[in-house]
C-alpha cells in the first residue's frame, strides 16, 4: 500500500450494491427534512407533533463513575475473591447525573424537542459527533472521505446490510463455523453461505485463497462471491481473535478478487488476551489510552484504503444491548444507501436512546469512555479466567499444539475426568479416565467458551453418531438444570447425520454468579460421566 493510497478517497464501489440497494430512492417526506436547520424557516410542509405536547418536562439520569470498577487485580487475590467483592458490593456506587431539558438554552445542545420529534435517519448531531471522534482516534479508517450512520444495533444493521449489496441467490462468505442469526437473517433473501476454512485466528486466508481461485461458476451454479462476513474478534462461536496480520492477507485477497468485507465487531473491547493458569498469573499494569488502543487487534478499517469495508458496532456490549443503538462506518455512497433504507423501515434510533446514550457519552467525554472499556476488558477477562479455572479444578486438562483443523496453530486443552478415588492407582477398567471427553482452546476475545466433545467412546456412537449424541447429551444436561448452546446451530450450512466433525457446545461466562459457574460446570461433570457410563 503506497502511502499517498492511505490519504485518498474510497473508490467507487456502487458495482457491488444489489438491485434493490440500487432502486431506492430518497423518502419523499423524509427528503425535506433537509430544509429543516435553515434559520427563520417556518415549516408547515411535515406532520410533526408539536413539541409542547409532549408529556415530557425533562429526562434525567444516573450514571456510574467512568473509573466505577478497577484497572488491575492484585496478582496474589485468588481467581474468586474479586468477584465476591464484585457480587457482594456494601459501598454505594458512585455516580454522575445529567439532565436534557424540553428546550435546549444553547444551539447544539441536546434537547427533547427535536430529540424526540421525528428524526433524519442519520441520527441526532451531537451523538454522531461523539462517534465520529472515537472511530477516528481509536479505529483510524485508511481512507479520507469515511462516514458514520447510526443504526438499532448490529442484528438490524446486517440485515439492512443484507438488502443493499447481496442478491438474491449470491453466494456469501463466512467462516465454516458462523453466527446463526447473521444466517438467519440473510437466508429468507436466498443468499447462500460460502464456507472458508478457520485456524487459531479465525478465518484462514489459504482457504479463503483456494474458494476464490478455484472457483467454479458451473459447478457451484452461482458467480464468484463478492460480499464476505467476519465476526473477526471474539469470533462467533469460538472466541478466537483475528490479528493484523491475518487481516492484511485477507483484505488484500478481498482488493485482489474486489470482494466487501462486513465487520461485524460487538466485542472489539472485550480482548481478554491468552489463558494463563491460575498458578501463572502476574498482576497487569495500567496503560494509557494510545498503549491500550494499540494493544488491540485493529479494525480492518485501519487497513482499509479502497472503502471497501461496511463495520459494524454496537453500544451493546459496552453500554447495555437494550439501547439498540450502534453504527456503521464506511464510504460515503454505502452510508447513502443505508440511510435510504432505514428511512422507510426503522427510521432513526429510539430518541429516548439516543439522548441517554449520548448524554452519558458526553458527561463522561472520551477519556471516561477510554477508561470504561479497559476497565470493562479486565472484568470480562476476571470471568473467562475463573471459569475456565472451575474446569481446571473439576476436570483433568492436559495442554498441546494443534496442528489442524479450525484449531490449528493453538494451544488446546483436552480434558478428561478426574478418578472419583483419590490415592488410588488407575486400573485397567479405570483407563477411560485418561481419555479426553472434550477439548477447548481457551477463548481470547468475546463471552463465550466453545467446546468440541469427543463421545467416541460411547456405546451408542458407532449406531448413533456424533450429531445425536451431542443433542442427546445436551438434553441430559439441560435437564440437570444448565442451558449449553448446541453446536449444530453454528456450523455454516446444515449439519446432517453424515457430516463429518464432533459434537460442540457454546457456553457463555458472561452473566453468571460465581457459584452458578462452578454448579455449572460440576453438574456438566456429573451429566457427562453418568453419559458416558463412566
Amino acid at each position: 500500500m503506497l502511502s499517498n493510497e492511505k490519504s485518498s478517497d474510497a473508490l467507487d464501489l456502487s458495482h457491488h450494491l444489489s438491485k434493490v440497494g440500487k432502486a431506492r430512492h430518497t423518502s419523499p417526506l423524509k427528503g425535506l427534512q433537509k430544509y429543516m436547520g435553515k434559520p427563520g424557516l417556518i415549516s408547515l410542509a411535515g406532520g410533526l407533533p408539536n413539541a409542547a405536547y409532549f408529556p415530557f418536562s425533562s429526562v434525567s439520569g444516573e450514571i456510574l463513575a467512568p473509573d466505577s470498577f478497577p484497572l488491575k487485580t492484585d496478582s496474589e487475590e485468588s481467581s474468586l475473591s474479586w468477584f465476591w467483592r464484585l457480587f457482594s458490593r456494601s459501598d454505594k456506587e458512585r455516580t454522575l447525573t445529567f439532565t436534557v431539558g424540553k428546550y435546549s438554552k444553547r444551539p447544539g445542545d441536546l434537547d427533547l424537542e427535536n430529540g424526540l420529534q421525528y428524526g433524519l435517519a442519520t441520527g441526532q448531531p451531537k451523538l454522531n459527533e461523539v462517534i465520529r471522534e472515537f472511530v477516528g482516534k481509536v479505529f483510524q479508517p485508511a481512507y479520507k472521505n469515511w462516514t458514520t450512520l447510526v443504526h438499532t444495533g448490529n442484528t438490524d444493521a446486517w440485515f439492512k446490510t443484507v438488502q443493499t449489496i447481496l442478491n438474491p441467490g449470491e453466494g456469501l462468505i463466512v467462516s465454516e463455523w458462523t453466527y446463526p442469526s447473521a444466517m438467519a437473517s440473510a437466508q429468507p433473501f436466498g443468499i447462500i453461505p460460502v464456507p472458508v476454512g478457520m485456524d487459531s485466528e479465525g478465518m484462514s486466508s489459504i482457504s479463503l485463497r483456494q474458494t476464490l481461485a478455484e472457483w467454479d461458476e458451473s459447478a457451484r451454479g452461482m458467480p464468484r462471491p463478492h460480499v464476505m462476513y467476519t465476526v473477526p474478534v471474539g469470533q462467533n462461536p469460538t472466541g478466537t481473535t483475528m490479528g493484523i496480520q491475518r487481516k492484511k492477507e485477507i483484505y488484500d485477497i478481498c482488493v485482489e478478487y474486489d470482494i466487501i468485507i462486513v465487520e461485524d465487531d460487538p466485542y472489539y473491547f472485550l480482548q481478554q488476551g491468552k489463558y494463563v493458569p491460575k498458578s501463572d498469573r502476574v498482576a497487569e499494569p495500567d496503560t494509557d489510552d494510545e498503549v491500550f488502543i494499540a494493544s488491540l487487534a485493529p479494525s480492518y478499517l485501519k487497513l482499509d484504503y479502497q472503502g471497501r469495508v461496511i463495520r459494524l458496532d454496537t453500544f451493546s456490549k459496552t453500554v447495555c444491548p437494550g439501547s439498540r443503538l450502534g453504527w456503521f462506518t464506511c464510504n460515503p455512497m454505502f452510508a447513502e444507501r443505508l440511510e435510504r433504507t432505514a428511512e422507510t423501515s426503522s427510521q432513526a434510533p429510539s430518541g429516548f436512546t439516543q439522548i441517554y446514550v449520548a448524554s452519558l457519552l458526553l458527561k463522561w467525554h472520551y477519556e471516561g469512555y477510554m477508561r470504561w472499556l479497559k476497565a470493562l476488558r479486565l472484568q470480562y477477562k476476571q470471568r473467562r479466567d475463573y471459569f475456565l479455572d472451575c474446569f481446571a479444578d473439576e476436570f483433568h486438562l492436559k495442554a498441546t499444539l494443534s496442528t489442524e483443523g479450525y484449531t490449528a496453530g493453538a494451544h488446546i486443552y483436552h480434558a478428561s475426568l478426574k478418578p472419583k478415588r483419590s490415592f488410588v492407582l488407575l486400573s485397567e477398567k479405570d483407563a477411560a479416565y485418561s481419555k479426553p471427553l472434550f477439548s477447548f482452546v481457551p477463548p481470547s476475545s468475546g463471552m463465550f467458551l466453545w467446546l468440541e466433545l469427543h463421545l467416541d467412546d460411547h456405546p451408542s456412537f458407532s449406531s448413533l453418531g456424533y450429531k445425536a449424541l451431542e443433542m442427546k447429551l445436551w438434553t441430559e444436561i439441560a435437564d440437570a438444570g444448565v442451558l449449553f448452546a448446541p453446536g449444530a446451530m453454528f456450523f455454516a450450512t446444515p449439519v446432517e447425520d453424515d457430516t463429518p466433525g464432533y459434537g460442540h457446545f457454546r457456553i457463555s461466562f458472561s452473566n453468571s454468579t460465581p457459584e452458578e459457574m462452578k454448579t455449572a460446570v460440576s453438574t456438566f461433570s456429573t451429566v457427562l460421566r453418568n453419559f458416558m457410563k463412566i
